[in-house]
């Protein structure tokens, strides 16, 4: 075995030792962040750790643009099966607008 291959071979052991040394001072650095979330009641938003889903974006009302009765529809998104039905028996998206 040549040098190279003898400070390869050292450069992956230490490697294993220290992603070992890493896993076991992770562990307790979760427990101790565990046990400070529950002493204090935090939450992943707290700790900006939500995600920017729609759910956490503050929502804006559509307004309506057609109505046939209760059934109503702003005109996003795919059309919904009333008003398939009421274009199919000849009506017009015109006739159901707000």
């Amino acid at each position: 075995m040549d040098e190279l291959e003898k400070v390869l071979a050292q450069i992956a052991d230490l490697q294993t030792k220290a992603r070992e040394l890493q896993q076991k001072k992770k562990s307790a650095v979760i427990e101790e962040i565990k046990l400070k979330i529950k002493q204090y009641g935090l939450t992943a938003r707290d700790l900006g750790l939500g995600s920017s889903s729609a759910r956490d974006v503050e929502r804006r009302s559509v307004a309506i643009k057609y109505r046939s009765g209760d059934y109503t529809w702003t005109g996003r998104g795919r059309k919904p099966k009333w008003v398939e039905k009421h274009l199919s028996s000849g009506g017009s998206l015109e006739s159901l607008a707000v």
